[in-house]
């Protein structure tokens, strides 16, 4: 069965600049939509900001295995209610992509729970994507480094809680380096960012970004059965006990007195 991905895109840039719109005239969830779709073991839709419910309804997040996110200009116009939609679905063990300036958006935020700022320059210049982890899966089929020629900086520190996995380093003709390349787990959902992106430049029709993204899916698909949200359950009686009691040690308190929970 094919991994079913969920592209989803602000679809703002993308309507509204010119530039975008040459690069991307399908959009870029569109760019990427269609990169994924070329590879058999996958199969991808998209969804975008102005759609019902942002198009992440209950019943069309149950039917995702990896959700991949770009957003840049409208993150505050991101219901509340869908970002706790998606974020229990990650929870439960569908995977999570975000995309360059998705760093900054609800569901990352309110996943990585820290303000995920970091250094940026909009200049056009060359970054340099090393490999730090060949063996990675998400790093299969790369060189040890390739090139973007003309992408938007982002610089370190980049305010984000230490990464299981660091996967690549860009190095930028300022000077700058950042972890472009970080993998997370919350529950049973596994997280993957990848900052390259910026939107009026051709990056998402790069062959090896196009790679990044197929191998991070492929990464980020649970095939374990969802986690569930479990309602508090009241305390077990003594005849449940996993144990005897008799079987316990000591109590630290006499009867009747009151310690800790």
């Amino acid at each position: 069965m094919a991994i079913r991905v969920l592209v989803w895109g602000e679809n703002i840039h993308d309507r509204e600049n010119e530039i975008v719109r040459g690069i991307y005239p399908d959009g870029m969830h569109g760019a990427i939509a269609k990169a994924l779709n070329a590879d058999p073991a996958i199969e991808a839709t998209t969804a975008t900001l102005e759609q019902p419910e942002h198009g992440l309804t209950v019943d069309r997040l149950a039917r995702t295995d990896v959700l991949a996110w770009w957003g840049h200009r409208a993150h505050g116009d991101v219901s509340d209610e869908v970002v706790d939609r998606v974020a229990e679905r990650v929870w439960q063990g569908m995977g999570l992509i975000v995309l360059h300036s998705g760093h900054f958006s609800k569901i990352f935020r309110k996943l990585m729970g820290t303000p995920c700022a970091l250094k940026w320059r909009e200049a056009g210049e060359k970054e340099r994507i090393w490999v730090v982890n060949p063996s990675h899966p998400i790093a299969q089929g790369l060189e040890p480094s390739f090139v973007i020629p003309q992408t938007e900086m982002y610089g370190e520190p980049f305010v984000v809680p230490e990464p299981m996995e660091t996967v690549f380093i860009s190095w930028y003709d300022g000077g700058e380096v950042f972890r472009s390349g970080l993998t997370f787990q919350r529950g049973g959902g596994r997280i993957f960012y990848f900052s390259p992106g910026h939107e009026v430049y051709p990056i998402y029709h790069d062959k090896n970004v196009q790679q990044v993204i197929k191998n991070a899916v492929k990464w980020a698909a649970n095939p374990a059965p969802a986690w569930t949200t479990v309602a508090v359950a009241a305390n077990v009686p003594t005849e449940r006990a996993p144990e005897p009691l008799s079987q316990r040690g000591p109590s630290l308190h006499q009867p009747g007195e009151e310690g800790f929970r």
